[in-house]
């Protein structure tokens, strides 16, 4: 806890600087206020404050709705806490925004205030218990919707998700009845029945919902003979709907305030979901699709794997303020099958993939097995991809709704550069954006307003903060700080903050990251990014060599390399050649153990090392 105060007040002396004002009774406020409510005050408190920020930035001003528990400077609008800063940002008198507000104040508010807001620290029992409840109310809400949902709304959903993705869903069809498109691929996490590394290539769990169109031996077996031989052996276990395992719902450190909740996949659904969600992505990414290779009507209206295009667009934003940038609460646990039943509707073959590979239940700590009526929770391969097209789908619904007419291919296509979704971090045009929020609710979605903004010149998007075109997006620390060289993750995590501080331009908070790290490593040469070494970077100091490599006569210097385990993890003959066919990755086999040792690393370590400094 000291250290991070500490921090936080180098940051703040620092940030104080830079706009001409001090941040010492800002401290004093800090320390009071931790002594009383603990870490709470940096990693909840500090956050919702910056909400409020935020919120005036929104609003134009700010008023006594906001900044509730922290006393007022001068009985004005603005609280004493941070006021040095806020008042380059807002008048005093009246809470209203300046004409030129200071963006190193805005920026220097959102630093001291969400630094914390991520830290992985394990939530209370209460707060966890609290996640999974709303997860249960969530899973109540969704239930609701698509039930009250009305039959006029959902054709005209269809409609709108056929004028989007006829192209991509046709051709993805066509694949799917060809045999071409399903070819499976393992991820590297955990699943359900407890299968890891190599041993999900020896699979021994199929449902009869896959067989009816993945049949196992197809997919899951190199070769006929072999598969029918582990099939006739009993070496599977087809299971019935009624007996087929459920995703296995945990939560995972988010921030301190609320873990996030993930269902983890059974080995055979998770399997069959990449076997349709790789070929989907793909197509939709696609510049043209379809044998005339018309086209892509959404192409750069969505994406799966790149988040700089939906930054770039939000400090367009912030500059025109012509986009708004929206956020959704549960956004992928507020996905039903409705929603995905009317996006495909007209693709049988298709409609039928994404259901078979879908988990019907869930099993939640303290309530058993429930049924669900979400499409996929976080944790399905299709999670992600379902949920972009099904909120682009209901955007262009509101859209639709402004125009008081049909939309046509040639709307679509001239909303290129105005629309953007990735995951839930929607952009849309400021003109629409009333209708495209009546819509997204009127599906059952819930828009996040505290993280949405289309009336001033804050925007943010995929992890990208801009006001008025500077890039105000803050450094967040992650762990908390080592207490000796055993700590490897949180010594590679420090090492990371210090010179993501440094990029940034905090050159005073890395040079105190610096003096904490070196006594903890004692070698902290400097290095380039692109070094193996954990080391500092600058642009003030050229990496110097201290030695010569033998051999390739490549400078060397002597600084720690984190070394990251891989579990052991034998595979069988029937594993290994269904391993071989599959072809994971530009090259599966580049590890000469890779059929003894696969998966996630489970461990982390740190060793001193000759490399290269480059």
């Amino acid at each position: 806890m000291k250290s991070l105060k500490v921090l936080w007040r180098v940051v703040a002396n620092e940030l104080a600087t830079w706009c001409c004002t001090s941040a010492e009774l800002d401290y004093k406020k800090l320390e009071f206020r931790i002594e009383n409510e603990g870490m709470s005050f940096l990693t909840i408190t500090l956050p919702s404050f910056c909400r409020d920020f935020e919120r005036g930035l929104e609003w134009g001003k700010i008023d006594s709705s906001l900044f509730i528990g922290f006393s007022r400077y001068s009985g004005g609008p603005l609280p004493k806490f941070l006021v040095g800063f806020l008042r380059q940002v807002f008048d005093t008198r009246s809470g209203r925004l300046l004409d030129q507000p200071n963006k190193d104040c805005i920026l220097a508010v959102r630093q001291l205030t969400l630094m914390f807001g991520k830290i992985l620290i394990p939530c209370s029992d209460a707060r966890v218990s609290g996640a999974l409840s709303g997860y249960i109310e969530c899973e109540k809400e969704v239930a609701r919707a698509a039930a009250l949902g009305s039959d006029e709304l959902y054709s005209n959903f269809s409609r709108i998700a056929a004028l989007l993705f006829s192209d991509v869903f046709s051709e993805l069809e066509n694949e799917l009845y060809k045999g071409v498109a399903a070819i499976p691929r393992h991820g590297p996490g955990k699943t359900a029945d407890g299968l890891r590394g190599n041993a999900k290539f020896d699979q021994t769990e199929w449902t009869t919902r896959l067989e009816s169109m993945f049949s196992f031996i197809e997919h899951a077996s190199p070769s006929w003979r072999l598969g029918l031989e582990k099939v006739e052996s009993g070496g599977v276990n087809f299971l019935e709907p009624g007996a087929e395992r459920p995703v296995k719902v945990v939560t995972v450190p988010k921030t301190l305030k609320t873990p996030r909740i993930i269902a983890i996949e059974p080995t055979c659904m998770q399997y069959m979901q990449q076997a349709v969600a790789i070929p989907l992505v793909r197509l939709i990414e696609s510049a043209r699709v379809g044998k005339n290779t018309r086209l892509n009507a959404v192409m750069g209206q969505i994406g799966f794997r790149d988040q700089v295009p939906n930054r770039l667009l939000a400090e367009l934003s912030s500059i025109s303020v012509e986009g708004a940038t929206l956020d959704l609460s549960e956004a992928s646990d507020r996905v039903s099958t409705r929603h995905v039943r009317a996006l495909v509707s007209r693709w049988p073959l298709l409609q039928e993939a994404l259901m078979v590979t879908r988990s019907l239940k869930a099993s939640v700590p303290g309530y058993g097995e429930i049924p669900l009526t979400k499409y996929a929770s976080m944790g399905s391969a299709l999670c992600f991809p379902m949920e972009a097209m099904v909120f682009l789908t209901a955007i262009y619904l509101g859209i639709e709704q402004g125009l008081n007419r049909r939309l046509t291919r040639n709307d679509v296509l001239s909303m290129r550069g105005k629309v953007r979704v990735y995951g839930d971090d929607i952009i849309v045009p400021i003109d629409s954006v009333r209708n495209v929020i009546a819509n997204l609710e009127l599906l059952g979605f819930k828009v996040n307003s505290d993280k949405s903004f289309w009336n001033g010149k804050f925007r943010e998007s995929c992890g990208g903060d801009y006001y008025d075109g500077t890039d105000v997006t803050p450094v967040r620390v992650r762990r908390v700080f080592p207490t000796s060289r055993s700590d490897a993750d949180e010594v590679v995590s420090l090492v990371s903050l210090r010179n993501l501080f440094y990029a940034d331009g905090f050159w005073s908070t890395a040079k105190h990251l610096d003096g904490i790290i070196e006594k903890l490593l004692l070698r902290f040469p400097v290095v380039l990014s692109t070094s193996p070494l954990l080391g500092r970077w600058s642009v003030c100091f050229e990496p110097m060599a201290e030695n010569i490599h033998p051999d390739l006569h490549t400078p060397l210097v002597r600084g720690w390399e984190a070394r990251y385990r891989i579990p052991k993890s034998p595979t069988s003959g029937f594993g290994a050649l269904m391993k071989y066919f599959l072809k994971q990755g530009d090259d599966p086999f580049a590890d000469e153990k890779h059929l003894e040792r696969q998966g996630r690393p489970e461990a982390v370590d740190i060793k001193l090392r000759w490399r290269r400094p480059y």
